[in-house]
């Protein structure tokens, strides 16, 4: 499923397409044809994300809500427009660009007043500078489930996926089956923080990279990753590889219905005090 900085950068690619213009609004496929009646020849006001969610803003208190699940994709291309092919859900199109939403899980005609209730049921964005990290703390100080859940829980911290859990909980040698409120206020705040950076350079790069320098393939003298994911990482789809700090095999495990990873000798196993 598309992370959070993929969403931003699609927001910020639609707004220098298409903000601020008129656009033609279809729905080939046919399932979001009355809305895109609706907004057909509107200027298209502007487009903004919140975690995993996407909001297309038109005149009159309009927005349309898109959320891309697994196998979505909303792809911009320049040029006149063609025949359409495929189950398009929704095409944008302007005189020098057109985009196409194919395989979301949710594309909506909502108001602002839903689009607010969407975003006050997320958790705080690390993209976002209105973001409170103290909102997410509070959950994962109260909480027995272990780190590695709460952090792919959107209503906990939003825009966070598999790759970016697994890295972060990995720079940060935190065991990824710790309860959260075994972690100490500090520990968060790095994590945040740290997120903040690579989520941000994720918008900036398209892709997900997370090795310190000294650890890059040119500096380690390695091939680079090669994975439909892109990016280089330390644990992320690395199962039995070494691990690029200690040299320990990457392991892996299922957790809530999504594949783990970790390093067992980066991420030691917890022990609470009290059981010793």
């Amino acid at each position: 499923m598309p992370e959070g900085h993929t969403l931003r950068r699609l927001a910020l690619d639609l707004n220098d397409a298409f903000a601020g213009r008129a656009v033609g609004v279809a729905s080939p496929q046919g399932r979001f044809a009355v809305e895109a009646a609706e907004l057909d020849g509107l200027l298209l006001v502007g487009a903004d994300s919140a975690g995993k969610h996407l909001f297309v803003e038109f005149p009159g208190d309009r927005f349309v809500h898109i959320h891309l699940g697994l196998i979505g994709t909303f792809v911009i291309h320049p040029g006149p427009a063609p025949d359409p092919v495929g189950a398009v859900r929704l095409r944008l199109v302007s005189p020098t660009a057109y985009a196409d939403l194919r395989g979301a899980i949710q594309c909506d005609l909502v108001t602002g007043e839903r689009r607010d209730e969407v975003v006050a049921a997320l958790g705080p964005d690390p993209l976002r500078p209105d973001a409170d990290p103290g909102r997410a703390w509070a959950r994962i100080s109260r909480s027995e489930r272990s780190i590695g859940d709460l952090l792919m829980d959107q209503k906990v911290l939003a825009g966070v996926g598999n790759v970016y859990r697994a890295e972060v909980l990995f720079r940060h040698r935190i065991d990824p089956l710790r309860p959260g409120r075994s972690l100490r206020s500090g520990q968060w705040q790095a994590m945040w923080d740290d997120l903040v950076e690579l989520m941000a350079e994720g918008v900036r790069l398209g892709r997900i990279d997370t090795v310190r320098p000294e650890h890059t393939p040119e500096a380690m003298g390695r091939e680079p990753r090669r994975d439909d994911h892109g990016g280089e990482v330390y644990v992320y789809r690395r199962t039995g590889q070494p691990c690029l700090v200690c040299g320990t095999s990457v392991r892996t495990a299922v957790l809530q219905s999504r594949n783990l990873f970790w390093c067992p000798r980066c991420q030691p196993r917890f022990r609470s005090r009290a059981l010793r």
